[in-house]
């Protein structure tokens, strides 16, 4: 077996209408098809799918780490947090980091508490950072 690639990513939300128009405004995805209880985005060539499931608990996602990030440029990070800040996006403090080797993140939320991050580094700068600082560490490239 090969992958090939990522299919789709799919987000369980609790009010459709409310997590389109996050989708659409925090980020900027293109809203493909909507039914009842589910909606497809184009989110800049990801397929995001969105399925409404009201009575599930979603206490354990507001601790967890876990997100997805997307890359910015980072000359638009400003413009892009104020935009965040202006839509009335629950903003996430971030950890602390080495803005100038690691590059520039902002975490925030979407209504059913699903973590984004918008950043501006890459997987080379990480791992050279970690190269140069982390000693424990161990790597295989």
């Amino acid at each position: 077996m090969e992958i090939k690639g990522l299919n789709h990513i799919t987000i369980s939300v609790s009010n459709l209408e409310k997590s389109i128009l996050f989708y659409e405004q925090a980020l900027k995805a293109k809203l493909m098809v909507k039914a009842e209880k589910m909606a497809y985005f184009d989110l800049h060539g990801i397929w995001l799918a969105l399925n409404v499931q009201m009575d599930i608990p979603r206490n354990d996602i507001y601790s967890s780490y876990t997100h997805m990030a997307f890359t910015v440029d980072e000359h638009d990070f400003e413009h892009i947090e104020q935009q965040l800040k202006n839509q009335g996006v629950s903003i996430l403090d971030g950890r602390n980091r080495d803005e100038a080797r690691e590059g520039k993140s902002i975490y925030f939320t979407d209504p059913d508490g699903h973590k984004f991050e918008f950043h501006t580094g890459n997987l080379q700068k990480r791992i050279q950072y970690y190269k140069d600082e982390k000693t424990n560490m161990t790597f295989y490239i």
